[in-house]
């Protein structure tokens, strides 16, 4: 199953616009990819996001994604009980600010009081790292544009890991600067991986293997 993206200058969206334009007594229709995303209701099974203004709408991920996602979340456990964060695996929602894009990454660290956009999703710039596993369907989306947007919505720490690649690898990408990050380490997997301030702290990326 691949991932379904809606563009904003899609037909169907263009259709709507005129369509609401027409009547103006009728509830506005959804003009964007975000208004759209907002009006959906839940999709059991398919993760939603909006990606650089696109819709995307996906599986939500393999067995293996989601072991690896929880060895890295049981990995980070002492940590995040010493300094009391929380975390979430594949459950929750970050808004990306300036652009309003919205992801769910596989994995979320955030302070328990983080802010939130609306009522569901938490605030990008205030989280601490967000790491995404890569599947098929995602190679592209998580190499390239989700490492952009986490950059420009102020994510300090982004971890992708990449078991599916003929040679598995993890990479921390940091310190932005003008908007991208300025620093990236990759390591292949089995090999310490310093995730640097504010979460500083080496992993042990070996058992991060599918």
């Amino acid at each position: 199953m691949v991932a379904l993206t809606i563009r904003p200058e899609s037909a169907a969206l263009e259709q709507a616009s005129a369509c609401d334009a027409a009547t103006p007594s009728a509830s506005r229709l959804p003009r964007t990819a975000r208004e759209l995303f907002d009006a959906l209701p839940p999709l059991p099974g398919l993760r939603q996001e909006v990606i650089e203004g696109n819709l995307i709408v996906s599986p939500m991920g393999s067995p293996e994604q989601g072991w690896i996602a929880m060895d890295l979340c049981e990995a980070l456990l002492p940590l995040r009980k010493e300094r009391g964060w929380r975390a979430a695996v594949s459950t929750v929602s970050i808004c990306i600010e300036g652009s309003h894009d919205s992801a769910t990454p596989d994995y979320v660290l955030s302070p328990p009081d983080c802010r939130r956009w609306g009522e569901y999703e938490l605030l990008s710039s205030h989280l601490f790292l967000v790491a995404e596993v890569v599947s098929r369907s995602s190679v592209h989306r998580d190499h390239h544009e989700k490492r952009e947007i986490y950059a420009q919505g102020g994510v300090p720490v982004y971890l992708l890991i990449d078991s599916i690649a003929e040679q598995p690898t993890a990479t921390v990408f940091s310190a932005i600067k003008d908007g991208a990050y300025s620093t990236t380490t990759k390591v292949a997997m089995g090999t310490p991986l310093y995730l640097p301030k504010p979460i500083d702290f080496e992993l042990d990326t070996s058992i991060l293997k599918a």
